[in-house]
């Protein structure tokens, strides 16, 4: 399932703080850095995927279903805005892919011989191995 979806204006709450780190006076001075909240059960996402990323154990997801992204790379806001935003689209399109179920099957019976003979001769050259007694 391939998700093509962008949000709303109305679905996103950004903020512009202050960035930490390095950048001599512009860091003390510009709030270049963004803050970007995002309500996951009042979003327009399709109902199966805000149950994957309510489901989701992401640092960046509250325990009340709210996306908090912080983006600071880049000393330009917009930048910073269009960044948060694509983390945001990139992290709802990583639980839209669903893996394929795996089948569980059986080994053959030719490598389960295989596998008992190789551990055979492993177990025969270990033994080898020992102190050799003297007569």
């Amino acid at each position: 399932m391939h998700l093509d979806w962008t949000p709303a204006d109305w679905e996103l709450d950004m903020t512009g703080i202050r960035a930490s780190g390095p950048g001599g006076q512009n860091v003390n001075k510009v709030s270049s850095a963004v803050h970007l909240r995002f309500d996951i059960r009042r979003s327009t996402l399709p109902a199966i995927i805000k149950e994957r990323l309510l489901a989701l154990s992401d640092q960046r997801i509250t325990a009340d279903g709210i996306v908090v992204i912080k983006a600071q790379e880049s000393r330009s806001q917009e930048q910073n805005r269009a960044d948060a935003i694509a983390r945001l689209v990139a992290l709802a399109q990583s639980v839209a892919h669903t893996p394929k179920a795996r089948r569980a099957t059986k080994p053959t019976r030719a490598s389960q011989k295989r596998r008992l003979e190789a551990k055979t001769q492993r177990g025969d050259i270990k033994a080898g191995r020992g102190k050799v007694r003297g007569e």
